[in-house]
């Protein structure tokens, strides 16, 4: 059952907010996407419309860590030749992205500026992408973002990992557990981190709360489909909202491309 939508704050996107617990909350996603493999069954969704754009670049927008890219390059690049990662953040994890970079370095690159997803730079090209993180905005904000990339013609990939309903705001309540068993095995290594997650648990708790917004954030397919089509005032672009059906893991998503 969907819930009404409220748009609460998460710490992680107040400005004051530390830089160290942001990086190591983004850290743990990352870690998770990966791990979990959570976004596997976007590839197919990401293969066509890079092939039916005919791009082999990709910008994601709102990186954090670098989401889930260490766990999808392996198998996109196998269906795109000569494909290019640019990871880019507002406030950009520089050493987690930086995990990704090492382990595909002909693929991937960091981008060193702070990116505002609403008003991306034109030198900036390719597929824009966003996973776990469309829930951060207000409808106005989403519509900006669509906007942009409408005016730079790019098409544009979103996807969560969640849907606004009972369901997920339960497992999302479990988060704190799993950021106490898996924190260990989190790259890279800080001692900090182990400090801030078990002698003063900040981590679960911020992560407990966010994920908690996160679920209430989140946006339907429908009201996706619906700002897409208000951003479009043109109709020059053809969107999709759907849900894709992985097993246990249902993934809202929405995407747009041009027309010509």
């Amino acid at each position: 059952m969907t819930m009404k939508r409220r748009q609460l704050f998460e710490f992680e996107d107040c400005r004051w907010f530390p830089s160290l617990l942001r990086d190591f909350m983004t850290d743990y996603l990352r870690f998770v996407s990966c791990k979990f493999n959570l976004f596997g069954g976007t590839l197919p969704v990401l293969n066509e419309i890079l092939q039916q754009t005919g791009r082999s670049q990709i910008v994601d927008i709102a990186s954090g860590s670098g989401g889930p890219w260490l766990s999808l390059i392996p198998k996109l690049q196998k269906q795109v030749p000569g494909l290019r990662v640019k990871l880019t953040d507002y406030y950009p994890n520089q050493a987690g992205m930086l995990e990704i970079v090492s382990a595909f370095p002909e693929t991937v690159e960091v981008e060193s500026r702070s990116i505002d997803a609403k008003d991306v730079p034109q030198d900036l090209v390719g597929l824009r992408t966003q996973f776990l993180s469309l829930h951060h905005f207000t409808p106005t904000e989403v519509k900006e973002i669509l906007q942009n990339a409408i005016a730079a013609q790019e098409p544009i990939a979103i996807f969560e990992a969640q849907q606004r309903d009972i369901e997920h705001l339960i497992r999302f309540a479990l988060s704190p557990i799993f950021v106490l068993l898996l924190t260990p095995f989190i790259k890279p290594f800080r001692i900090s981190r182990l400090i801030f997650t078990y002698l003063i648990p900040l981590i679960p708790a911020l992560v407990f709360w966010d994920g908690l917004v996160s679920v209430l954030r989140t946006y339907t397919v429908n009201e996706m489909l619906e700002m897409a089509n208000e951003a479009d005032t043109q109709q020059n672009y053809e969107w999709k909202a759907e849900i894709l059906n992985c097993g246990q893991i249902k993934l809202p998503y929405l995407t747009g491309k041009p027309l010509d």
